[in-house]
């Protein structure tokens, strides 16, 4: 049971890899297709209300060299003479971006995202499986009818020496993870049935 636990996991987890792999992929190529695209550069032009017009903002997908009053604001609110002195108090200006970066950007942070996912569910449903498959199902975890005054996790140091003699990162990592289990056993078994609460 165990091992088709594991083994759809590791299915559904290296599914989730080449699909994100694969969307990569394809933004990537979308953004070398596209060197630059219109919608990357604009004109935006504010117009501060004149007369009884109130103000207003335009924008306009225009070159740099275009960009005035003149070609952006459309339909233009005045006409005749005080077309000049509207486009006067409008300040117009050229803003570029870098839909590339920003495409990266995301695909970057959603990359990281799914890692993360994907560790969270090895940590919650494959993690358990192989502590069963390695220590042993009495060694590591008891019964509440066991817990009376010994203490549940003492000998978790000792299995993990026992498993693996080579000390690792992630030995160290358990170790410390069992004792703090401990503590907090120890805390509940005080508050709980001693009724002290521990400095």
């Amino acid at each position: 049971m165990a091992s088709l636990w594991y083994g759809g996991l590791l299915r559904l987890g290296s599914g989730f890899s080449l699909s994100c792999l694969a969307l990569s992929v394809l933004l990537f190529a979308q953004l070398t297709g596209a060197a630059k695209n219109f919608e990357d550069v604009r004109c935006k032009c504010i117009c501060p209300p004149y007369k009884e017009n109130p103000g207003h903002i335009y924008n306009k997908n225009i070159s740099q060299k275009d960009c005035d009053c003149l070609h952006v604001v459309e339909p233009m609110p005045v006409r005749g003479p005080d077309v000049e002195a509207y486009c006067l108090r409008c300040e117009c200006k050229y803003e570029e971006r870098s839909s590339v970066t920003i495409k990266v950007t995301i695909i970057i942070y959603l990359s990281i995202l799914g890692l993360l996912l994907l560790y969270m569910v090895y940590l919650t449903l494959v993690e358990p499986i192989l502590k069963r498959r390695l220590f042993g199902h009495s060694q590591l975890l008891q019964s509440d009818d066991d817990v009376g005054d010994h203490q549940p996790f003492a000998n978790a140091h000792d299995v993990l020496a026992r498993s693996r003699s080579r000390a690792n990162v992630l030995n160290k990592v358990e170790y410390a993870q069992q004792r703090w289990k401990l503590q907090v056993q120890e805390q509940r078994k005080s508050v709980f049935d001693r009724h002290v609460v521990l400095s």
